[in-house]
């Protein structure tokens, strides 16, 4: 039985030390879907020995997971400001919980790929509406500060991941690997109730919308998936995910409150931070993809030694972003992202392109100083991102922050096959660091060009 509490939320948001129970679930709750989606792919080689299944078919575990969030972000955004923003996140929390328990006894690999997907289903909702959650549980002023904590909880989440699945599979098998997700999720639907409740705002949501929404990720991630081994197809895929797009921006023309948030996209700030996430996201997993190439190819690095050299990068992230946060009250925060997409660039080159020390020191250098750009480009892009929102459209703000990481991590995801299938193994990574450095320098610029926006409608008014 949850704990429930009926008392409105005020402007200031919750009373203490409801507030802080509140913030300290909804972060937990996010740690679950970002240390699942962490986890999963240290166990596809258990996976595949347990199950008797062929490695390119397992990657669909991963897979599944991925596509089904993307689906769902969208629509769970706009659910949250149908229903109320607690009803389906916690509904969120119930399916990811029930699946992840499906994961750990599925005895075959349709029927795993099968809970994944369900449980991908409950992460959309999760972290489409985790900020809605915060912003009713909070005052204006601490935004800024949990904003940046809870980018510090992703950071050392994602950190964490790889680690904890290797503790676990070392003691048990595969399936404790979703079995720990049980008692975490109980506990978040038992302290449900301390969320804040606000009625939603009754409006249509139309199955034509969700249906081209639906089509339009599914044909973008089948695209993606084989751009780099069959060009022509997946490129007609991915023209046909962007024909479904058109066709939900025509079906919704005429809305006030679209599923794919053109009346937030209007806005020019709102609009710039997306642009400049999606680019900064891109340039994260072009990089991610290939320091770790850089550290076993070039500096003939062990794999678990290039792992420990890979933690650097979230470890100055988790530092950096809570003070950025505090920072983002008092300095204006597009000149915080462009400062930070500036650092992200400079520690990408220093990384990557810098002579080969056996010892790694400009690496490790180069990391820290990439990883502190990303943390300070972070959590004030993702204030502007939900700030600039009406409170009452908070659900379509936070579905695409989450749809904006997605999208640029495919993106980066694309590139890298893309990279790998063109060119030597030597050229593609010096190519890889270069454009991921040139996307986060696009996040700064992007960042830039809103404070001069912003300068100038300060100037006209």
């Amino acid at each position: 039985m949850s704990l429930t509490y009926t008392a409105p939320v005020s402007q200031e948001g919750l009373a203490s030390p409801r507030r802080y129970l509140a913030v300290a679930l909804l972060l937990l709750a996010v740690v679950l879907v970002v240390l699942d989606g962490a986890i999963a792919n240290v166990a596809l080689p258990s996976i595949a020995l347990s199950l008797q299944a062929e490695a390119d078919n397992t990657v669909w575990v991963v897979s599944a997971y991925q596509l089904a969030v993307l689906v769902a972000i969208l629509p769970c955004g706009a659910l949250g400001e149908i229903y109320g923003a607690r009803r389906v996140f916690l509904i969120g929390v119930a399916l990811f919980t029930a699946a992840s328990a499906a994961c750990a006894l599925a005895g075959d690999l349709p029927l795993l790929i099968l809970a994944r997907f369900a449980q991908g289903l409950g992460a959309g909702a999760i972290m489409a509406l985790a900020m809605m959650n915060l912003r009713q549980a909070l005052p204006q002023r601490m935004l800024g500060p949990i904003i940046g904590i809870n980018a510090m909880v992703i950071a050392i989440s994602s950190a964490a991941g790889p680690g904890i699945a290797g503790a676990i599979l070392s003691v048990a098998t595969w399936p404790w690997l979703f079995a720990v997700n049980l008692p975490l999720g109980v506990i978040v639907l038992l302290g449900g109730g301390l969320l804040g409740h606000v009625e939603g705002v009754k409006r249509e949501l139309k199955a034509k919308a969700l249906l081209a929404n639906t089509l339009m990720f599914i044909l973008f991630f089948s695209g993606a998936d084989r751009i780099a081994t069959a060009p022509v197809s997946g490129a007609a895929l991915i023209a046909a995910s962007l024909a479904c797009l058109c066709g939900l921006l025509r079906l919704e023309r005429n809305s006030d409150v679209p599923l794919f948030p053109t009346d937030l996209l209007a806005a020019p700030a709102f609009r710039m931070a997306v642009i400049a996430s999606v680019s900064c996201f891109c340039g994260q997993m072009l990089s991610y993809i290939a320091l770790p190439f850089y550290l076993q190819h070039r500096l003939h690095m062990t794999a678990v030694l290039a792992g420990l050299y890979m933690m650097p990068w979230p470890a100055a992230t988790a530092f950096i972003a809570p003070i950025s946060g505090r920072l983002a009250n008092r300095v204006k925060t597009s000149w915080l992202c462009a400062i930070g997409g500036a650092l992200m660039a400079l520690g990408l080159l220093v990384a990557g392109l810098t002579p080969p020390d056996p010892r790694g020191i400009g690496f490790l250098v180069g990391t820290v100083i990439a990883g502190l750009g990303f943390g300070l480009f972070q959590t004030p892009n993702n204030r502007i991102l939900l700030l600039s929102a009406p409170k009452a459209r908070s659900g379509a703000a936070g579905a695409m922050q989450g749809t904006a990481r997605l999208l640029g991590q495919t993106l980066g995801g694309i590139s890298m096959s893309i990279i790998f299938a063109t060119l030597p193994l030597s050229a593609a990574l010096n190519v890889a660091v270069a454009i991921a450095a040139g996307c986060t320098a696009i996040a700064g610029m992007v960042s830039l060009s809103r404070a001069r926006y912003e300068m100038g409608q300060a100037v006209a008014a």
